[in-house]
């Protein structure tokens, strides 16, 4: 059975959110899902929720994260066996959350970059301090004609409101957290989603799922007349992938 989950019962306009965009769901890589169970169990319950296709985005970090654009794929390609074994209905893709440290540029000229839909590279970068080389990694994104898509701007604590214009006047595409409107990861995040919102400078919608309680919350969000305000207010592209 279904939740529902924005059957555009108050609003004809509001949209049926069927595509997500940033999770950690291929077991073992990250900081993500700890086994192919809880995977399988994300998997189901954003099938639940509605979901129809999910494009799972694996760090890749400097001395933390070594992902391979092969790590991922096959451990894609294992998580997609299992989903189809267990029944999951959901279409599952990977891309690649790239965090801009000194090895960023390495992988952004590599043949093999994991982008989404072959256009969109994620990336985030430090929760406290703008990286140094921020706008030259930026220009050499779009030099390569690829869209760059900043990964939940509502939780860099460093970042003002005038900062969030800065950066959409530099072709920088904004994917905001769910559960940050409800916050889940504070305040200040809660604030800034908010503001964004209002603003309607949000382009993708993200789970971010790490970890089942994440996912529970996730379903309480969705189904708040606020959320819906936050649909109507900007143009969200999750769908049209």
């Amino acid at each position: 059975m279904r939740f529902g989950f924005l059957r555009r019962k108050r609003d004809e306009n509001v949209i049926s959110l069927e595509v997500d965009v940033h999770s950690h769901l291929i077991p073992h890589i990250d900081d993500g899902s700890k086994s192919m169970q809880e995977s399988l169990r994300l998997l189901k319950a954003l099938e639940i929720q509605g979901y129809k296709k999910v494009i799972t985005t694996p760090h890749i970090m400097a001395n933390t994260y070594e992902n391979t654009p092969e790590i991922i794929l096959k451990g894609l390609a294992h998580l997609q066996l299992a989903a189809e074994e267990a029944g999951i209905g959901v279409s599952i893709e990977a891309g690649a959350e790239y965090y801009l440290d000194e090895n960023f540029l390495n992988h952004l000229h590599a043949s093999d970059l994991l982008l989404i839909a072959g256009k969109y590279l994620l990336f985030e970068i430090s929760y406290v301090a703008k990286p140094l080389y921020f706008d030259k990694m930026i220009d050499e994104i779009r030099a390569l004609e690829y869209i760059p898509l900043l990964a939940h701007p509502e939780r860099y604590r460093y970042m003002a409101k005038r900062a969030y214009h800065a950066l959409k006047a530099k072709g920088i595409l904004f994917q905001v957290n769910i559960n940050s409107f409800g916050g889940h990861y504070g305040k200040d995040a809660k604030q800034k989603a908010d503001y964004l919102s209002k603003e309607g400078m949000i382009d993708f919608l993200g789970s971010d799922l790490h970890y089942y309680r994440q996912v529970e919350s996730l379903g309480k969000v969705k189904n708040t007349s606020q959320f819906h305000t936050v649909l109507k207010n900007n143009t969200i592209l999750n769908n049209r992938l």
